[in-house]
């Protein structure tokens, strides 16, 4: 590859993003999708002239929109009607993320699920009663990465078949 050439550069760039933004669906801090669509918007503004490129980003535009609304509403829905509050996923959530720097990626899954288990184990006050609701958000978030996973891999097929296109 010429390294003069920008448009070969700002491709890599954006690859890079890209790749970054689908790892950023299981390490926490990495936003996915943003990084996902900022690949494209890169690959986009200073990869050359050309229709089509915006064509890619308005559809990953779209794709990642779309992907974050259906990320939150689907899971949450499901989780409602299971009757399993916000406070116990906030519990999840902190104590996942506790977990990542004390057990690295391991301790993310140990300290989520422990965080809702603990959660609905004080609310609920029977063990059999929290086990159910902590397998159901426990579900819940793996439907909510596998949708952004897929949104992801979306965005990175429009912006190869934009690469190639154009």
């Amino acid at each position: 590859m010429d390294l003069t050439d920008t448009s070969g550069v700002v491709s890599v760039v954006a690859a890079l993003a890209i790749l970054a933004g689908l790892a950023g669906v299981v390490v926490p801090g990495l936003p996915a999708l943003p990084l996902c669509w900022g690949g494209v918007l890169v690959w986009t503004l200073f990869g050359g002239a050309g229709a089509g490129r915006w064509l890619v980003l308005g559809a990953a535009t779209l794709v990642a929109l779309g992907g974050t609304v259906v990320k939150y509403a689907w899971p949450g829905r499901n989780l409602k009607r299971a009757g399993v509050p916000t406070t116990s996923l906030l519990a999840g959530a902190v104590l996942g993320l506790i977990g990542f720097f004390v057990i690295p990626v391991v301790g993310l899954v140990i300290g989520f699920v422990g965080g809702i288990f603990a959660m609905e184990r004080l609310r609920l006050g029977d063990t059999r009663l929290a086990w159910p609701a902590t397998k159901q958000a426990v579900g819940a978030a793996g439907l909510s990465m596998l949708i952004e996973f897929l949104s992801g891999m979306v965005i990175g097929m429009l912006w190869v078949t934009g690469l190639v296109m154009t």
